[in-house]
């Protein structure tokens, strides 16, 4: 077994022409055609638990290769096992997880789709590190359907792993780029299911060995990924799902960093969260844009909000591909694994503490703030009780990093019964907020005096809604605690 430790860069076709034509990354020491099957049983066994299979065709070479999806399919590093093999038919035995792990019989597994690209290979000697870099363009065939590839690999062979990122600020330089947080393989299985409109947080597995540092890697980079898949829907059509899903995920990100905030102490962590905040508005504005238009009837106001949308989405799609956000992308990465805030004196003994203690602690001390803040919901204001729904979102989205953590049998009920007490609670303060905060954006969008304003506005018992959502809290805190025996 070994494990890869690289960057996934997607480039435009403009991009590729550019990179090759600049000689930046010198001669390359090779450029082959390969063609690679990957293999799957009939009911996808292999992927389903966490894996791919491939057999990779070089000249008259081949190659069996099995991958882990990686730590919530991570996207710095994953295991993997490769042998030579006599031509297409997969060999499998005790020498990779799947007969161990998976049980699954050589003869099970067929075909499932195809890769095709050309490979241009170099070795770059990067500040005293070795980086293998390889550039793929070609095709995933998968039936009738097909999708370009177009991306750069920089695999780290020898040295250390901020030089991926230097060469990556080289690369970013000349050619513009993005994250890649979609494997081939992961492509592949996309193109057999239905296109997707939206991709919705994954779970997020951690294992109870981790450091608590650790945790927080594995926690920001499921919540990047889940932005960046949603970005490249977004990119590609103007869509409200993967617009609401992309904010999610910043949120979910930003709520991280605050979870975490023992241990992000340094400069660069604070900077990074006011940048976060300020993508995650941008996105906000066209989101409440789209909740005002799945409410209103009236045809004329809906034509002017269809206009204020459109202009909208033309500022989230301006700031995605501004130099502001994609600067953010590669910062953001490199701190996460290269920054200081993994080696400063003052928090080494947090940050390289048992990340199940950390955990109780976090979600006792969240429960505590909900706890504290939704005390009088009725007699609150509506800024107190904005104040009560953030809470049970850091309550909320803590739970969901941290549940995998607490995997007895009671702990997963407990969590189950937690979960669903939260959700209702949610769309309760969530209602609410809704309420309080619909004349602003009416105001904001200049249609005060319109004569159908008022369909714009959130009607409902106000008194019954807030009662509600405190019997909510209060059974909530009620609920057993699933980090607790």
């Amino acid at each position: 077994m070994a494990t890869e430790t690289e960057l996934k860069l997607e480039l435009s076709a403009d991009a590729v022409d550019t990179l090759l034509g600049s000689g930046l990354l010198g001669e390359p020491i090779s450029v082959d055609p390969l063609t690679s099957i990957y293999f799957d049983t009939a009911d996808h066994q292999v992927w389903e638990g966490g894996y791919s299979l491939r057999i990779r065709t070089v000249g008259e070479a081949h190659v069996q290769t099995v991958k882990t999806k990686g730590s919530n399919n991570a996207i710095f590093a994953r295991s993997e096992w490769e042998a030579p093999v006599t031509g297409n038919t997969p060999v499998i035995d005790y020498t990779t997880p799947l007969k161990a792990e998976l049980d699954i019989d050589g003869t099970a597994s067929v075909a499932q789709f195809s890769t095709s690209v050309k490979r241009h290979r170099w070795n770059v000697d990067q500040d005293g590190s070795r980086i293998e870099a390889a550039l793929d363009m070609g095709l995933i065939v998968a039936g009738d359907r097909q999708m370009q590839i177009r991306e750069l690999e920089l695999e780290l062979k020898d040295g250390s792993p901020n030089a991926l990122f230097i060469l990556a600020r080289r690369i970013e330089a000349l050619v513009p780029i993005r994250f890649g947080v979609v494997s081939k393989a992961e492509r592949g299985y996309r193109l057999l299911g239905e296109q997707e409109t939206a991709c919705k947080a994954e779970p997020v597995h951690l294992d109870r060995d981790l450091r608590v540092s650790g945790s927080f890697q594995v926690i920001a980079e499921a919540c990047f990924r889940q932005f960046r898949l949603n970005e490249s829907i977004l990119m590609d059509r103007a869509n409200p799902s993967a617009l609401h899903q992309a904010r999610v995920a910043l949120r979910r990100l930003r709520s991280a960093f605050s979870l975490y905030k023992m241990i992000l102490v340094d400069a660069e962590s604070h900077r990074l969260k006011g940048e976060l905040r300020w993508l995650t508005g941008i996105l906000g504005t066209a989101r409440n844009i789209d909740v005002m238009i799945a409410r209103v009837g009236s045809s004329d106001i809906r034509s002017r909000l269809l206009e204020a949308r459109d202009s909208a989405y033309e500022e989230v799609l301006n700031a995605l591909y501004g130099s502001r956000a994609k600067a953010l992308m590669l910062d953001l990465n490199e701190w996460l694994h290269c920054g200081e805030y993994l080696t400063l004196p003052e928090t080494a003994e947090i940050r390289s503490g048992p990340v199940v203690d950390f955990a109780i602690e976090v979600l006792d001390r969240q429960r505590k703030t909900l706890k504290k803040r939704g005390k009088s919901l009725v007699e609150a204001d509506d800024e107190h009780r904005h104040e009560a729904r953030k809470a049970a979102k850091k309550l909320r989205y803590a739970s969901e990093f941290l549940s995998s953590l607490f995997a007895s049998k009671q702990a997963e009920r407990r969590y189950g019964k937690f979960i669903t007490s939260m959700e209702q609670l949610q769309d309760e303060l969530g209602l609410l907020n809704d309420m309080a905060m619909a004349p602003t954006v009416v105001h904001d969008l200049g249609l005060d005096s319109h004569p159908d304003a008022q369909s714009l506005i959130v009607v409902g018992n106000r008194e019954k809604l807030v009662n509600a959502a405190q019997s909510s809290l209060d059974e909530l805190m009620e609920r057993k605690r699933f980090w607790r025996g």
